[in-house]
């Protein structure tokens, strides 16, 4: 919309535009913004504007790290008011995270209180903390005041702000970064700053250096928590090739008396009697440590982790986790086998290399070629302040010839000054100054003229003439500038070596031993239970196989009475097609009425569970609808992981999944039989085995539909109860006249058979 001048009607200000169009440019504004100036770091520095201009903040409060802190709300009401204009809230929380050790391998501010604890914890309010620089923050902003970078406005034109910081110390991959932003994110992982400058060593001296010889110097991600990196050293390489990849992080297991933390034995404490307990010293990159824990006691709770006792949170300033196994004869491997499957202990970090390069592009690189722009961007900074320099010298070099005219001339320049009311255009005629010479004379103090000593002045001409050479040399030359960017490197590399406490390596990168095998199964204690469900639902399981009449609440009764073992899994069946998976072992106990199940699954509160099935692998069963269609399944097929069940019997309006029955190996033939009372049987090679779907046509009805369906032997005949309580059986084995096609209509059935149609 236009500026509306004053007395112009505001609708004449309106601009008629596509909706369409005018949405998309307002957008892609908004997401070039956001890539840009937001979420994603620049190449050069490793920096998000926000941290950047909270460091170039706090360094014009002089916080260096020789000087004292100061309240880190200063530091943000001064950051937010001259550079960042957004949320006090959010710049406190970049401050925070720049300053946590666990956060950051290489934190850029030094905090003093609360900034919060690898448990999850905040961080104390901005008033109650104290900040200041570090000298790694400082070696990245080294030669801001050399004329190394432009400066650029900020948001009111009120200040200046430099566009990046031009210091040595390679902060993105030493610190990495992690954002997302309009279609695009970036998630780079920490490394060691001596691994870093070998990589880039080795890429000066051979720009054309293959990447299996980068990686023998860089070897991968250095968290700032530690941990191990398990995967194989080939699958890290492809990842830094290529710019995208994940690592699997695992914490780390080391006790005070283990040999090596690589040892097979580390993080094992031998207790008396043959007792052990394990610990654990360091856990996966930004995985909360009281999460950690909540999920190791939330596993042992739900009988996840028979295996386990009990687990301890025992750390101070290290990290200290104390699990107890429940016997001695728990196989430490095993426990922590189960403990990278089921909780964070081992977790997944990707890898994405999406930067922005020195034309403020986004693309995802490789390493090799983020280390080529990174060396180009420190050779122009080199160029730069080269350039910087010389213009510094030649502007010295002016005034120091002035100064040494001046000595020559002394009493001559003093006689002009004292006669002459304006001298320096007379100065400047009679011994050939320039301006800045004339009046750099004249600004001179009275206590200065005894420092104008001839071999002083020539002195520091001679060695300002040398210095201009060499700078001159050096511009000039692309190897010399390679050398120069070597020795500084090499320079900068003995602060963070492998042998000082900030240098050296804390994540171990070694390939994971093949994994013990184990299921879940195996670590529950097996006995036998009894599972008992009601019609309402409510179910439960009592110790040992019991015949035994059970009470239940007022109106219910009793539906399914099931012989089991707590290593089981059970099958329920909903009249909805839908199947459902429960672990025999988490069911309540047998002293009230147990639980409703749909407290533990997701069972539509229209269905009703049909039938309960013990899985046993292999086992096929027969599924058939109301409608007299069906199909054998294979349990294992059945087992649904969520609590949302798996449907598995696709039906139509008005149709229910009617029969559920275990199909045993000898059997060779079905019988179906309707509500119409007619009787079908045919051989069970003629069903189909599926996982799911409607199945295909048993019986054939002018009216009503499929009342009951079993399989049967027939050559032992086909059997049914004869009701009552003796609970007797009848075999009629002249079946043969009843086998026809499937689908076939059938006819009456047997003399004797039950009147409510069920086999």
């Amino acid at each position: 919309m236009d500026v509306i001048a004053e007395g112009q009607d505001p609708f004449d200000a309106i601009v008629d535009a596509p909706f369409d169009s005018a949405l998309s440019e307002r957008y892609l504004v908004y997401a070039l913004s956001t890539i840009t100036a937001r979420s994603l770091p620049d190449l050069r520095d490793g920096l998000k504007p926000v941290h950047r201009r909270i460091l170039w903040g706090m360094r014009g409060l002089r916080l260096d790290p020789n000087s004292a802190y100061k309240k880190c709300s200063r530091i943000v009401g001064d950051v937010m008011g001259k550079y960042h204009p957004h949320g006090n809230l959010a710049l406190y929380d970049a401050l925070v995270r720049l300053a946590q050790p666990f956060t950051l391998r290489y934190p850029l501010v030094d905090g003093q209180g609360n900034f919060g604890n690898i448990d999850g914890d905040n961080a104390a309010a901005e008033r109650y903390t104290e900040a200041r620089l570090t000298r790694t923050a400082v070696s990245l902003m080294a030669g801001l005041d050399e004329g190394t970078v432009d400066f650029v406005p900020t948001y009111n034109n009120e200040e200046e702000e430099p566009a990046i910081f031009p210091g040595l110390f390679p902060n993105l991959l030493a610190n990495g970064a992690s954002g997302i932003a309009v279609g695009m994110a970036t998630s780079i992982p920490s490394h060691n700053v001596a691994e870093v400058i070998d990589a880039t060593l080795e890429l000066i001296d051979n720009p054309h250096v293959t990447h299996e010889r980068l990686m023998e110097l860089f070897h991968g991600p250095d968290f700032a928590t530690g941990g191990l990196i398990v995967d194989p050293s080939a699958a890290i390489a492809a990842a830094y090739e290529s710019g995208r990849g994940s690592f699997r992080v695992r914490g780390r297991f080391f006790a005070a008396e283990a040999k090596e933390p690589g040892d097979r034995d580390a993080g094992i404490e031998r207790l008396g009697g043959g007792q052990y307990q394990l610990v654990i010293s360091e856990i996966p990159y930004m995985v909360p440590k009281g999460k950690l824990i909540e999920q190791i006691a939330q596993a042992i709770a739900d009988r996840k982790l028979p295996i386990l006792e009990d687990v301890r949170d025992e750390s101070d300033e290290q990290v200290r986790i104390v699990l107890v196994p429940k016997s001695r004869n728990v196989e430490p491997e095993l426990l922590k086998e189960s403990l990278y499957k089921l909780t964070d202990l081992e977790t997944r970090f990707g890898l994405n290399l999406n930067v922005l390069d020195a034309t403020r592009t986004p693309m995802v690189m490789g390493l090799h070629e983020l280390l080529s722009n990174w060396v180009a961007h420190q050779i122009d900074i080199l160029q730069r302040r080269s350039r910087h320099r010389l213009q510094k010298i030649a502007d010295r070099l002016e005034l120091v010839e002035g100064y040494i005219i001046a000595f020559l001339n002394l009493d001559r320049v003093i006689a002009i000054i004292r006669s002459e009311d304006e001298p320096k255009p007379v100065m400047m005629a009679e011994f050939a100054l320039t301006d800045r010479q004339a009046e750099a004379i004249l600004n001179m103090r009275l206590r200065s003229l005894r420092k104008l000593e001839e071999m002083e002045l020539r002195r520091e001409r001679d060695a300002l003439l040398a210095e201009r050479a060499e700078l001159e040399k050096l511009l000039d030359s692309p190897a010399r500038q390679r050398t120069r960017l070597k020795r500084d490197l090499a320079a900068l590399r003995k602060d963070y070596a492998e042998d000082t406490g900030l240098g050296r390596r804390r994540t171990t990168i070694a390939e994971a031993a093949p994994a013990v095998e184990f299921s879940l199964d195996a670590m529950i204690e097996k006995e036998p239970v009894t599972v008992i469900l009601s019609q309402r639902g409510w179910i439960r399981a009592a110790r040992g196989h019991l015949q035994q009449e059970w009470k239940y609440k007022e109106g219910d009764a009793e539906a399914f009475v099931v012989h089991a073992q707590t290593t089981d899994k059970l099958l329920l069946a909903a009249d909805d097609g839908r199947f459902f998976t429960v672990g025999a072992d988490r069911l309540p106990g047998a002293r009230g009425f147990g639980e409703p199940i749909r407290n533990t699954l997701d069972i539509d509160a229209s269905a009703q569970i049909v039938a309960v099935v013990v899985h046993r692998p292999g086992t096929q069963l027969l599924l058939a609808s109301s409608l007299g269609k069906g199909f054998a399944a294979v349990t294992d097929e059945l087992i649904a992981e969520t609590r949302k069940g798996r449907q598995v019997v696709n039906l139509r309006d008005g149709q229910k999944l009617a029969v559920v029955r275990p199909i045993a190996p000898e059997h060779d033939h079905v019988a179906v039989v309707g509500d119409n009372r007619k009787l079908v049987v045919f051989s069970l090679e003629e069903l189909p085995v599926l996982a799911r779907g409607q199945g295909v046509t048993l019986q054939r009805y002018r009216d009503g539909g499929l009342a009951d369906a079993t399989t049967f032997k027939l050559d032992e005949g086909l059997s049914w109860g004869m009701g009552g309580e003796t609970g007797r059986t009848r075999t009629e084995r002249d079946i043969p006249m009843w086998k026809v096609a499937r689908g076939a209509a059938g006819r009456l059935p047997p003399q004797g058979f039950p009147r409510d149609n069920k086999f």
